[in-house]
C-alpha cells in the first residue's frame, strides 16, 4: 500500500513539472516604456479620470481578439488620446476608424495587405513614418498598436488637410488619394459606403462619450 501511494505521488509530481506556464509570446509589442512599478490588478481596474480614455479602454477591453493585456490596453488607449490631440482630431473619430477597419484587432490583415488596428498598407506606413520621424523597421511595425495609431492618425490628418472634408478624407483613407483625385477630375460621385460606416460609428462613440 505504501509503495503504491509513493508511486502515485511521484506520478503526480512529474505531471505537474511537465505542465508549461503560459507566456505572453505572440502579443504585439507596445512602443511605450513600462511603468517603474507594476500596479496591482485592483489599481488597474480603477476608471481613469479622463472620460475619453475610459471609453477607449472599454472599447478594447470588451473585445476578445485584441491579444492585449490590460496594461497594454491602457498604453494603447492613452496613445490614441495623445496622438489625436497632437493632430487635432477627435479621438472618437479615431476609435470609429479602428472599429470599422479592424474591430480592435492589432493583428488584422486585409485581403490587400493592409495591417494592424488602422489597416495601413506597408507602403503608406513607410511614407508617413518618414514624413513624421516615426521609427520604421519594416511592415511588422504596423503590428505594434501604438506605432500603428501614430501612423494612422497622422495619415488621417494629412488627408483631412488635403481635401478639407472629413467625409472626403475617409473616402481617401479607404480608397487611396490617387483614386479619389481621379474621381474628382472626372466629376464622378464620391464613394459613400465607407465614410457612412465610420461616421455612424463616430456618432455612436460621441453618444457614448456624452
Amino acid at each position: 500500500m505504501q509503495r503504491r501511494l509513493a508511486s502515485t505521488l511521484m506520478s503526480m509530481s512529474l505531471f505537474a513539472l511537465s505542465c508549461e506556464v503560459p507566456t505572453t509570446h505572440g502579443l504585439p509589442s507596445v512602443s511605450a516604456p513600462a511603468p517603474a512599478a507594476s500596479p496591482t490588478a485592483a489599481a488597474r481596474e480603477v476608471p481613469p479620470t479622463d472620460p475619453m480614455l475610459a471609453i477607449a479602454i472599454d472599447r478594447f477591453a470588451s473585445r476578445h481578439r485584441t491579444g492585449l493585456t490590460r496594461p497594454q490596453i491602457e498604453i494603447v488607449a492613452q496613445a490614441i488620446i495623445d496622438v489625436s490631440k497632437q493632430h487635432d482630431i477627435d479621438p472618437s473619430l479615431v476609435l470609429a476608424v479602428i472599429h470599422v477597419e479592424s474591430r480592435y484587432n492589432p493583428f488584422a490583415v486585409s485581403s490587400v495587405g493592409a495591417m494592424g488596428l488602422m489597416q495601413l498598407l506597408p507602403s503608406t506606413g513607410r511614407e508617413i513614418a518618414a514624413r513624421h520621424g516615426i521609427d520604421w523597421t519594416g511592415p511588422q511595425t504596423l503590428f505594434d498598436p501604438v506605432s500603428n495609431v501614430r501612423l494612422g492618425v497622422a495619415y488621417l490628418r494629412q488627408l483631412n488637410d488635403r481635401y478639407g472634408s472629413t467625409s472626403m478624407a475617409l473616402a481617401a483613407y479607404n480608397w487611396g488619394p490617387g483614386r479619389i483625385d481621379r474621381l474628382l477630375r472626372n466629376g464622378t460621385p464620391m464613394p459613400t459606403v465607407y465614410p457612412t460606416l465610420v461616421l455612424q460609428a463616430y456618432s455612436a462613440q460621441r453618444e457614448r462619450r456624452s
